[in-house]
């Protein structure tokens, strides 16, 4: 097929669209929860709660409606598990198989020392399998002090190693913390454990990303995850020459160069003029990857949590701001919960931006929903 040629706003609207970000249907239950995290692929586990954690705002934004618990019971009725995608994710339990390649690898990269603390391994696999499910916690206090190799460290070591190897799992969070078990106590006979082949791994890499973000490029599909690369490119041109996939390029981006599907394209023909409006979290999967956003939307965007103080530029934990097609601004906020208030730091609005009265009640309203997802009735200097 000969190469498709869209416009930027176009692109934009199946990047958008393709990331739930149009609400097509408001969704209302914990299966339209499951279809969201499906479409986008994964939802990013981070620690921070300085407005509210990763994955919870990332599902808000999407699901206006959403409840923390509901992502909880899909974790506890199988329909999402916990390991890693580009970094610790919720995934769909339908993807469970494509995790066994990153733990195959995961367990031949760190062989060695595995074969060095065997005995450490040992020892914290028997007892979560004669005990049950544990916590790192639970091996804070050894039942016997006569072996220092089963100290705290090693142990949290061992589950971490068990884990990623994918010899233990995640059967849920307490507290936010993790409790580990065996796969044979957590997953059903239902769920396909079969290895993937090399090539059925990168055309599920190929597909979840053009499903997730509507178009990508070679590099976009493979961020930050180990694939065999010319494996990769094999299998893309096979899609291409089975028509699976499709050429893309966009008229205002000249040097790159995308793949999509012909039915993605078809939702450019039902284009929403919708005033969309979003404060999306620093760990959101639209913006996830800095130099596919930069590209699309023209906005230069660094998390500074990871920076040094003296050289933050806009703050700690700053939120972009998304309205109609484009980025506006960022917000500098936190919630202190303590004081039941969410508290405006700063505001930094891009210099092309131009307020209106619209846009100022607009977004004080999704101001207040975020301060009381974030457990705060208070909201401290809106516009």
């Amino acid at each position: 097929m000969s190469m498709q040629i869209i416009s930027l706003k176009e692109a934009r609207y199946l990047a958008l669209l393709n990331q739930k970000l149009y609400h097509t249907h408001l969704p209302r239950t914990k299966n339209d929860l499951l279809k969201i995290i499906e479409q986008i692929g994964y939802v990013q586990i981070d620690t921070i709660s300085i407005v509210e954690r990763a994955h919870h705002h990332v599902l808000w934004t999407r699901f206006p409606g959403y409840q923390k618990s509901m992502l909880d019971e899909l974790v506890k009725n199988k329909k999402v598990f916990e390991y890693w995608s580009h970094a610790a994710a919720y995934l769909p339990m339908r993807d469970f198989r494509f995790s066994l390649h990153r733990k195959n690898a995961y367990k031949e990269k760190y062989k060695d020392w595995a074969k060095k603390n065997r005995k450490i391994l040992n020892y914290v696999y028997d007892r979560i399998k004669n005990e049950g499910a544990l916590q790192s916690r639970d091996f804070e206090h050894p039942p016997r002090k006569s072996a220092g190799w089963w100290d705290w460290k090693p142990t949290k070591d061992a589950l971490e190693f068990l884990f990623h190897s994918g010899e233990l799992v995640i059967r849920e969070r307490k507290n936010f913390q993790k409790v580990y078990d065996i796969p044979e106590r957590v997953l059903t006979q239902k769920i396909n454990t079969i290895l993937p082949s090399e090539a059925e791994y990168s055309e599920h890499l190929i597909m979840k990303a053009i499903n997730a973000n509507g178009f990508v490029s070679e590099k976009e599909i493979t961020y930050l995850r180990r694939h065999h690369q010319q494996t990769t490119k094999s299998v893309l041109n096979n899609l291409l020459e089975s028509k699976k996939i499709i050429p893309l390029r966009i008229k205002e981006i000249e040097k790159e160069n995308y793949y999509t599907t012909e039915k993605t394209l078809k939702s450019i023909d039902k284009i929403l003029s919708k005033d969309v409006l979003h404060i999306l979290s620093p760990f959101d999967n639209l913006i996830i990857q800095r130099k596919r956003l930069n590209t699309l939307f023209n906005f230069d965007y660094t998390i500074e949590c990871y920076v040094p103080a003296p050289k933050r530029k806009y703050g700690y934990y700053v939120l972009p701001i998304f309205y109609k097609d484009k980025f506006i601004g960022r917000l500098d906020a936190k919630a202190d919960r303590q004081k039941n208030s969410f508290r405006i730091i700063n505001y930094f609005w891009e210099d092309t931006f131009k307020f209106t009265e619209r846009f100022k009640k607009k977004f004080n309203k999704k101001l207040s929903a975020l301060a009381r997802f974030a457990g705060c009735e208070n909201n401290e200097n809106p516009l």
